[in-house]
């Protein structure tokens, strides 16, 4: 997800202003390419550890995310137990996700001559390891045409490889046995989810898959992975604030940008009241970013091929948005207790 502009001053370069044709000189901040590497070995670590815990549950035929002390796995777990190559496909699956997102802005970015880093990741001891990554865009664009290749380039790049790895990987997940009842995390499968079942059925895999409740299914680490970008592409999308989804929604009408994020917001509040709480997160960080968005030259238009695309983004939004991603057996209050319970103290 690309981040606003920055107005940070060092290296002299031009660009064109968004409400003229006069050259305007900024400055160009130095690219920090240690922090890149830090975070994205941190990050590797942190998703390698949790894909370690993935693959040992799903080959002792248990729930991904059981409800238990390996909710969030220690990392001395997988060092002494030798389980840390386990994990190498979920995090090198999910992380190529993840880079495949932020690279289609970046490189449009660079196709545009626009100032941007090259991706954060951003390591963190949740469910999956990490909480996604992004890049900063730190000179202005030029026009909405910039800005909506530049904004949907990243879902459109993210969806094109997870897409192909739920289609490999959902055939590999296993049906939970009978009389499991183990407490656990499950997660919400949107409408792609059904729609490669289905596909899988068609060409004679993963029959057993095919008419079975979606919380019976133990899903293959990778297709966690998976299941992740596809959950991000449909985060991403959303239609507002500064979210790719709303820079989408500038450059096609800038008039209706802060409506359609009230709009949103509004309707990310009944889903956080009784489907899943996490919706308030992003109804907040609407509300705070939602009702600015940097200046962009009005004219010229997108045009009629760029239309279509913002037609795809919906598309993908659809396929990829699930109201309820995830839930637990013991019920929301349960889960947010037991995620507070192995988050580390503060002192």
């Amino acid at each position: 997800m690309p981040d606003q502009p920055s107005p940070e001053i060092l290296t002299p370069s031009e660009v064109y202003s968004p409400h003229s044709e006069e050259v305007v000189y900024y400055t160009r901040p130095q690219h920090r390419y240690w922090l890149n590497l830090l975070l994205l070995f941190a990050t590797f670590c942190t998703t390698l550890v949790v894909g370690a815990r993935l693959q040992w549950n799903f080959d002792h035929a248990l729930p991904a995310f059981p409800l238990d002390k390996s909710l969030f796995p220690p990392f001395l777990w997988a060092i002494k137990g030798h389980y840390l190559l386990l994990g190498l496909p979920f995090s090198l699956t999910l992380m190529a996700i993840l880079l495949a997102h932020e690279l289609g802005h970046y490189l449009y970015c660079v196709k545009y001559r626009v100032d941007a880093t090259l991706p954060f990741f951003i390591p963190f001891p949740s469910l999956i390891g990490t909480l996604g990554a992004f890049i900063r865009i730190r000179s202005p664009l030029r026009s909405r045409r910039i800005l909506f290749d530049i904004g949907i380039a990243g879902p459109i790049a993210g969806f094109a490889v997870a897409l192909p790895v739920l289609i490999f990987s959902l055939g590999r997940s296993h049906v939970a046995p009978l009389g499991q009842s183990i407490p656990r995390i499950d997660l919400g499968l949107p409408l792609i989810f059904s729609i490669v079942r289905k596909l899988l059925l068609v060409f004679g895999n993963a029959g057993a898959l095919a008419n079975i409740p979606a919380s019976r299914i133990l899903l293959h680490p990778v297709a966690v992975a998976a299941w992740v970008g596809m959950f991000a592409t449909s985060l991403n999308l959303l239609p507002g604030g500064q979210l790719d989804g709303g820079h989408i929604v500038f450059a096609v009408s800038p008039r209706w940008h802060k409506t359609v994020s009230r709009v949103t917001i509004l309707a990310l509040i009944p889903l956080a009241l009784f489907c899943w709480t996490g919706w308030i997160v992003w109804a907040i960080l609407l509300r705070i970013t939602g009702m600015r968005h940097p200046s962009v030259a009005e004219w010229p238009g997108i045009g009629t091929g760029r239309r279509v695309l913002a037609v795809l983004a919906l598309l993908m939004l659809v396929l990829t948005f699930w109201y309820s991603p995830i839930t637990s057996t013991d019920g929301p209050q349960s889960l947010l207790g037991t995620i507070q319970s192995f988050m580390p103290a503060h002192h």
